[in-house]
């Protein structure tokens, strides 16, 4: 009997370690090739290619409208939307508007993934602004940098989010560097999961409540170097982050505005939704949850302790996301009505706001920054 009870008990072990590990994947900082992993990855082959024209696996995700990047082993392109009755289109079939190869060949037999994230690179490789490299120090260590210097005294911080690196920042770039607006894109500390300083790829995240003091040291670097305000504007749980800080940062005052793309709101669904996608069991979930720091209690109000109440805050977000639950992000707007604007965005999966419409997207920031700059 008593063997039988240290094998239940050593079984338990393992499967309590196994679920951590299973957990630790599902919301860590490992990446795609292509971009965030919480962005649904499933394969697609290339099933031909013809003038400005790529025909694709149909999948719920294969037609989802707007611009995406295809990723594969040896190859990179971005396709634009869906062409309607495309004479080469079959019903298991999906035929896009081919943009541009940026890498390789997009030859037929292709495997690839459909990604958010366009561009690979820096500023100055992947869109030809100058920029420069420079370091941030934070409670948690040095954070590698992006800055894009610009003619007005307003910053813009972009936090990337789940899964992604400083490249995820690269599809708003150019829209910002028109606006003249100067940009810090700062990276995870070393061994924190960004790219080239992740070790592992497993480290658990705490979605945003314990990396917000990366995005405080990214304020406190702007206010150093002479940013009259900041604008903070994080996606998934780098909205997260930017949250955080407009509510506990001592440098909060110079904050003028938020930007929340995708936010994540609700990180005890989030982690729930991130284990059935990774294919953690539903009977794990519970221990899955307890892997992950401070997922029962959700991001701090604009409202807690008075402070932050007053700031604009655009939330852009859609129903589609299966990540993130937009329904937070309403009831967020619904309580601060004089000060926060939802821009919903149908059929748009977490983190692929911009690419569903990216003109429509950057209307809306224009007409949120203007007042701000």
């Amino acid at each position: 009997m008593r063997r039988r009870t240290q094998a239940a008990v050593a079984a338990t072990t393992l499967l309590s370690a196994g679920a951590a590990a299973a957990l630790a994947v599902a919301v860590t900082n490992r990446r795609s090739r292509g971009g965030p992993t919480a962005f649904p990855t499933a394969r697609l082959t290339v099933h031909g290619t013809a003038a400005g024209r790529v025909t694709l696996t149909r999948t719920a995700e294969s037609v989802l409208p707007g611009t995406y990047a295809l990723v594969g082993k040896d190859c990179r392109a971005v396709v634009g939307p869906v062409v309607d009755h495309a004479p080469d289109g079959t019903p298991d079939t999906v035929v896009r508007r081919l943009e541009r190869v940026t890498r390789g060949d997009l030859a037929p037999g292709a495997t690839v993934t459909l990604s958010p994230q366009l561009y690979a690179g820096d500023p100055g490789s992947a869109l030809g602004i100058d920029f420069s490299e420079v370091d941030v120090t934070g409670d948690r260590g040095t954070l590698p940098s992006w800055f894009v210097p610009g003619l007005r005294d307003t910053w813009v911080i972009l936090l990337h989010g789940l899964g992604a690196t400083r490249e995820q920042a690269l599809n708003v770039l150019p829209f910002l560097h028109h606006q003249e607006l100067s940009v810090l894109v700062p990276g995870s500390p070393e061994g924190h999961g960004d790219r080239g300083n992740a070790k592992d790829g497993t480290e658990p995240t705490g979605l945003g409540s314990a990396e917000w003091t990366d995005a405080e040291a990214a304020l406190r670097y702007a206010v150093r170097c002479g940013a009259g305000s900041v604008v903070l504007y994080g996606s998934s749980t780098g909205a997260t982050m930017a949250l955080h800080t407009a509510v506990r940062s001592p440098l909060r005052g110079r904050i003028s505005g938020l930007v929340l793309d995708s936010p994540v709101l609700d990180p005890a669904t989030t982690v729930r939704a991130l284990a059935q996608h990774r294919g953690v069991p539903g009977a794990l979930w519970p221990l899955a949850l307890r892997t992950t720091e401070d997922v029962e209690q959700p991001p701090p109000d604009l409202d807690e302790k008075g402070r932050g109440s007053a700031l604009p805050v655009l939330v852009i977000h859609g129903p589609g996301d299966t990540i993130a639950p937009w329904e937070a992000s309403r009831a967020l707007v619904e309580r601060h009505p004089q000060t926060a604007t939802l821009h919903p965005v149908p059929d748009a999966g977490h983190a692929a706001m911009w690419n569903a419409d990216p003109t429509a997207y950057e209307e809306v920031l224009r007409r949120f920054l203007t007042p701000l700059m």
